[in-house]
């Protein structure tokens, strides 16, 4: 069984995408990802982050 650390059950499940992305794909373009690569519905009421680079 898989925990996950939420302070209560009706907070939104948030995602992390660790890649970098181009943010000039706007909302559709990041949508995309969260279909495709990460095989979530965008829509479903989750939260996404995403980062455009590494820092070093």
């Amino acid at each position: 069984m898989t925990r996950y650390l939420r302070p209560a059950n009706n907070m939104p499940r948030i995602f992390l995408y660790r890649d970098p992305v181009d943010f000039r794909k706007q909302c559709n373009g990041l949508a995309a990802i969260v279909e495709q690569e990460l095989e979530h519905n965008p829509f479903d009421g989750g939260l996404y982050a995403f980062t455009n680079r590494q820092l070093i």
